[in-house]
């Protein structure tokens, strides 16, 4: 059934206090020709990959992170990598291993000694955390006591190391990457860090044309240069633009009801969810459909969000979230199967 047949038509757009304002129509209109330039830079480098794209927009003007899975030769490194080319940020990649310390990522302190008055101190050396793109790589290669030290500079954009808190400058975005394939010797992210992470961003295989395109482009003499599209103020400011997008209320309950349809105990939750979900999504994930969808209408060129917008997101950012029972492991039933079940039984 369709959550919001029953509304009247007052709640079908947003409250009149939320009209936009001349400034703001402008910066939508910005922000989605930007998005057209972003693209069309990235295209130079990265072949097809379209829905991947759009999703690293969507976490970026969201302020949120995203988990890239997909098997190694994707170009997920270089995806990553070249849109913080395209946006004159700073980026930095950490390979993970089984051997990272938190300290190889969060930085630490050393001991300094002043050669003209011997004095010692200690001074605190940024690790790679600190930079506005981070990518992760393989981030299910590392132990859980390095995997946590990403988490308070995921949640809180800042480290704290030697009893002082250091802040990172926004605009912050992580990026992880995870193989789906060769789990030996691996450590999967617990659940509440999974929670973090706004998208799961699946890579998959090119089409053969895209395949013929990328040998073409990857065997020839040069890599192509990228005009930087955005500065990092215009990035800041169409952050707080997205923050600014008003929504309906019917939008708003339509992603409650799809959150709260995943967990098997909910009187909404479709017999797929009772049967193979042991727990659901929790509130983090209506808020990241909100925020995603504001952040996609206005990469679209408009300044309201609507239930297309939480449609459309609602499989990367709900499938990570969920846990399934030992019968939907026993099964084979993956996370997403069920989530397109909890849309279809919803209505579009």
């Amino acid at each position: 059934m369709d959550a919001s047949a029953s509304h009247s038509e007052s709640t079908q757009t947003p409250m009149d206090d939320a009209l936009p304002t001349h400034d703001d129509v402008q910066l939508v209109q910005r922000l989605a020709a930007a998005r057209d330039s972003i693209v069309s830079q990235l295209h130079k480098r990265i072949v097809g990959q379209d829905a991947v794209i759009e999703q690293l927009l969507v976490a970026l003007f969201a302020r949120g992170h995203g988990l890239l899975v997909g098997v190694p030769g994707l170009a997920k490194t270089s995806l990553v990598t070249s849109l913080a080319q395209a946006l004159s940020l700073t980026s930095n990649r950490i390979q993970f291993t089984p051997d990272l310390m938190p300290s190889d990522i969060t930085g630490t302190d050393v001991l300094e000694q002043d050669s003209e008055t011997g004095e010692r101190s200690f001074r605190f050396v940024p690790g790679p955390v600190f930079t506005n793109v981070l990518l992760a790589d393989e981030i299910n290669r590392t132990p859980p006591k390095t995997q946590a030290a990403l988490l308070q500079a995921m949640e809180e954009q800042r480290v704290t190391a030697g009893g002082v808190t250091h802040a990172i400058q926004p605009p912050y975005l992580v990026f992880a990457t995870q193989n789906p394939i060769e789990q030996e010797g691996t450590y999967p992210l617990p659940e509440a860090q999974l929670d973090r992470f706004m998208l799961q961003i699946e890579v998959s295989y090119p089409s053969e044309d895209d395949e013929l395109e990328i040998v073409r482009r990857t065997t020839a003499p040069l890599e192509a240069d990228l005009d930087p599209v955005l500065t990092r103020d215009e990035i800041l400011e169409l952050q707080e633009l997205v923050r600014r997008v008003p929504v309906a209320p019917h939008v708003i309950e339509r992603a409650v009801h799809i959150v709260r349809a995943s967990r098997p105990d909910g009187d909404s939750a479709p017999e797929m969810v009772r049967s193979y979900v042991a727990f659901g999504a929790g509130p983090r994930a209506s808020q990241a459909l909100i925020l995603g969808a504001k952040a996609r209408a206005v990469l679209e060129g408009r300044y309201a969000a609507e239930v297309e917008d939480v449609v459309a997101l609602t499989l990367p950012i709900m499938r990570h979230r969920l846990v399934m029972n030992f019968r939907g492991e026993a099964e084979g039933i993956a996370p997403g199967r069920v989530v397109e079940a909890i849309v279809d039984e919803l209505g579009r």
